[in-house]
């Protein structure tokens, strides 16, 4: 890989915005910066970006745009569109995908449409289809379900729940707290994340936590979640992760980097839980781990992810 840009690069790195991940957006984006600032090639803008302040977007100087948004706003389609909308360059995917992606329904369905396997779903998008969930999720025989916004990351508003009597007054709390939201069987098994760059996928990494899931507090807080390498030995198991992973990434539009999270169910299916078109890259952050294990550090990672973006351009 060519870590040299002739000429200088001029790269703005935006973060923060608004809503519940902001300040995660802003630790990954002080990341980025700091990774990126190891190239002497390139000049490094650090931005907070707010959406009625966006006055960076007509800076004619900056050649490059490194989102690192995390919530609706930046990961849900609407940065991205203001960005095609001014013909901007920038990292990651496109507003359409960026839309599939975080509306975890829209996702299921395009998931389903190329194969690929998702754990059984009731979808709330209205006061109405609160009502008789316990008749509508008969699909989970050990009445153990999870609980989410359709529109949320960081496992922002996720609830593991028990029994039927108690998913009707979840799901009404979610709907009242977040809007849109959907239960879920509870797929019983390994959960694990794969990467995706420049449509390479990196070696799988499997979560292993105290907490009930793997939630906001595992993923941002707790120095006891742990990040396991090589768990898993089956070869062709192996394969349908990867070829799982890959289909995902293309069904729902991907392009340059996301991480596709699953569980390995206790008779070895690959269930896609949720596609992050950009996922975090914290100390904590998973995509930056499995680029490690392959030899690409923080640097190498955001540099590749420039030149894959710039490939576009060319």
């Amino acid at each position: 890989m060519d870590l040299n840009i002739s000429g200088g690069l001029k790269v703005a790195v935006l973060m923060g915005a608004v809503g519940s991940e902001r300040q995660v957006s802003l630790t990954s984006g002080k990341c980025v910066a700091q990774a990126l600032r190891k190239f002497p090639s390139l000049e490094v803008i650090e931005h907070d970006f707010m959406p009625d302040k966006p006055w960076i977007l007509d800076d004619k100087s900056i050649d490059i745009f490194f989102l690192v948004f995390h919530g609706e706003f930046g990961e849900g389609g609407d940065m991205q569109e203001i960005c095609e909308r001014k013909k901007l360059l920038f990292t990651g995917c496109d507003s359409k995908s960026s839309r599939i992606a975080f509306d975890k329904m829209a996702c299921k369905k395009a998931l389903q449409s190329a194969g690929v396997a998702v754990a059984p779903v009731v979808e709330i998008r209205t006061a109405k289809e609160l009502e008789d969930l316990s008749k509508k999720t008969t699909f989970a025989s050990d009445k153990k379900f999870v609980v989410k916004p359709i529109r949320n990351g960081s496992s922002v508003g996720v609830k593991i729940i028990e029994g039927f009597e108690n998913v009707q007054s979840a799901a009404e709390e979610c709907y009242n707290e977040f809007g849109d939201c959907m239960v879920e069987k509870f797929i019983t098994g390994r959960e694990i994340t794969v990467g995706i760059v420049d449509d390479k996928v990196l070696p799988v990494i499997e979560i292993r936590t105290s907490r009930d899931f793997y939630n906001y507090d595992a993923k941002y807080n707790d120095d006891q979640t742990q990040y396991l390498f090589d768990t898993i030995q089956d070869e062709k198991l192996l394969t349908k992760i990867d070829d799982t992973a890959l289909k995902s990434f293309k069904a729902v539009g991907c392009r340059d980097f996301s991480r596709i999270d699953m569980i390995i169910s206790q008779d070895g299916i690959p269930y896609v839980i949720e596609i992050n078109t950009i996922p975090g890259f914290t100390s904590h952050s998973l995509l930056p781990k499995a680029a490690a294990k392959t030899g690409l550090d923080m640097s190498q990672l955001c540099m590749k992810i420039i030149e894959t973006t710039l490939r576009r351009k060319a």
